[in-house]
């Protein structure tokens, strides 16, 4: 369902009056009033902004809305891909995500979510791995996840790679050697029994 600018403004509204932190699904197919709205109602997020011009990108500088990338869906539906560039340069907060769905996008692949934004959204690695933890956590609003520091979760991935730039440049390799959600081994490569 796709609803207008006064129509998706009462909605919004309707959710903030009950408690709810909003989040924009907006220009993903087109270019409208999604990303500005989203600014001007102080929502957490605004996903996907792949069609964007310079007054959206203005309005999101500065704001403290994070503009969500979810490259996965833009792979699968051969859409463009967001202008990450010209957001990081101009100071806007960004976060990538997979946007797991059986319509535009069934992939949970972080790693290769961050592949895409290094080789199509002109991402660092460095920038595309902050924006899938630490400006994933700031899209949902935590401090206590997406950063490795006292106090925190303690959600971390061991990589079976020299470095992070591998998460990049090596799509589609299983990397991730251990996992652990909130300091306990959920997952380890070594555990795993192959037939």
């Amino acid at each position: 369902v796709i609803f207008d600018e006064d129509q998706s403004r009462r909605v919004l509204q309707t959710g903030i009056d009950h408690g709810l932190t909003p989040r924009v699904h907006g220009n993903q197919l087109h270019q409208g009033p999604g990303v500005r709205l989203a600014v001007e109602i102080g929502a957490a997020s605004v996903d996907h902004v792949v069609h964007i011009d310079s007054e959206d990108i203005e309005a999101l500088a500065g704001s403290e809305t994070v503009a969500t990338l979810l490259p996965g869906a833009d792979f699968s539906t051969r859409n463009a891909y967001p202008d990450a560039r010209g957001l990081i340069d101009a100071g806007v907060t960004v976060a990538l995500g997979a946007d797991c769905n059986p319509g535009t996008s069934y992939t949970t692949n972080m790693p290769f979510c961050i592949a895409i934004a290094v080789r199509d959204l002109h991402m660092t690695a460095d920038e595309a791995v902050w924006a899938a933890t630490a400006g994933g956590a700031r899209a949902l609003r935590r401090d206590d996840v997406g950063v490795v520091r006292p106090g925190a979760r303690a959600d971390l991935m061991a990589l079976d790679a020299p470095n992070h730039l591998h998460l990049a440049y090596r799509p589609g390799v299983p990397l991730i050697s251990s996992v652990w959600q909130a300091s306990r081994l959920k997952y380890s490569a070594s555990e795993v029994k192959h037939d």
